[in-house]
């Protein structure tokens, strides 16, 4: 036992215990004071910007200030240690600031039409000098054509990722990965005009007595493109993740592999697949050009999407933007604010979902 454990019992040595010279929070924060005003001086003193480059100057002044005064009272380790976890907080900030503004905009901008009417009407027979009108039937259509995809992407992307992970061998599975990470970065009007071309002008004939047909399912045959790549590679990445003993202990008592597969790896990458599912569904909702291409968008409610003209909310907010009437931008944000909304509350409710799945299987 040392001398230190005698003379102090159940004291541990930690950071916390060690006696050193620390920088004051006040001369911190003094630092930071004078780095703005400074900037500040230099940048309006010489007309060379606005707040965002006094913000920026600060900031790169008040690290070198912090790195030079913490070197005199800390030491170099400590002031080197302080100066880059000050940066990480800086950067971290400077991320969050974007997304901030962002929901800050869609908020100020879009409750002023978060009115009966607006989710209890469509633009059927609405004018320019008309200030009533809704987005009901783009809501229907984003629900109807997400959710038709979502039922068609997400079992074939996760058998596929099960195939990738723990049945594919040789060159058959690096080509089906090597296509899946080539579909990743297909612009989405290029599977609107595959679907397009594949199901309106030659599939669609056959049922509609020989005329090609706009509908809501072809705009879910092209969001599906756009998913399955999503979803394959990040249940991938979630299944490679599951540890190789949970396995071996599943087929040392003799389960099947394919029970192994459903009753052990799969609740085990549950949350990180949902969270794959959730990103694909997030883009497949904001997705304008397949929707504009294969299902022609509609100003009345439809709530067939096998048959006739359908609208979506990310189409709704296109069209509205570009619209030369005075009350069309209202609807924009409005409706931009209801499909992160949806989006939002459609991944609330999946995360709640896989987290109950997740207990209950244990």
């Amino acid at each position: 036992m040392s001398l230190l454990e005698r003379e102090t019992p159940g004291v541990v040595m930690t950071p916390d215990h060690i006696r050193s010279r620390k920088l004051p929070v006040a001369a911190d924060l003094g630092i930071a004071v004078v780095a703005l005003l400074l900037s500040a001086a230099v940048v309006y003193g010489l007309g060379i910007g606005n707040w965002v480059l006094v913000v920026v100057l600060g900031v790169v002044l008040y690290l070198v200030g912090l790195a030079f005064g913490a070197s005199r009272i800390e030491g170099k380790r400590s002031a080197r240690n302080r100066m880059w976890r000050a940066a990480i907080y800086v950067a971290c900030v400077l991320a969050i600031l974007p997304l901030a503004s962002v929901v800050w905009t869609l908020v100020s901008k879009g409750a002023a039409r978060l009115d009966a009417d607006f989710f209890g009407t469509s633009m059927n027979n609405i004018g320019a000098r008309d200030p009533n009108g809704g987005a009901y039937h783009a809501i229907i259509g984003t629900l109807e054509q997400v959710g038709l995809a979502t039922l068609m992407a997400v079992p074939l992307g996760v058998l596929g990722a099960i195939y990738l992970v723990e049945y594919g061998r040789g060159r058959f599975a690096l080509t089906v990965r090597f296509f899946v990470d080539v579909m990743t970065g297909i612009p989405s009007i290029v599977a609107g005009l595959f679907v397009l071309a594949f199901w309106v002008l030659i599939v669609s004939p056959w049922f509609n007595n020989g005329t090609p047909r706009f509908s809501g399912f072809a705009a879910s045959l092209a969001l599906t493109v756009l998913m399955l790549p999503t979803i394959v590679r990040s249940t991938e990445e979630m299944l490679r993740l599951v540890p190789g003993p949970l396995r071996e202990g599943a087929y040392a008592l003799g389960v099947p592999r394919w029970k192994t597969i459903l009753k052990v790896v799969l609740p085990t990458a549950l949350p990180g697949i949902v969270t794959g599912i959730m990103l694909a569904v997030a883009r497949a909702a904001g997705e304008t050009a397949p929707v504009l291409l294969v299902a022609g968008g509609a100003a009345a409610i439809n709530m067939d999407p096998f048959g006739g003209n359908q609208s979506s909310l990310s189409l709704f907010v296109y069209q509205q933007a570009g619209d030369a009437s005075k009350y069309a931008p209202a609807r924009a944000w409005t409706a931009a604010l209801t499909l992160v909304a949806l989006v939002l509350l459609l991944t609330i409710a999946a995360k709640l979902l896989a987290r109950r799945n997740r207990l209950s299987s244990r």
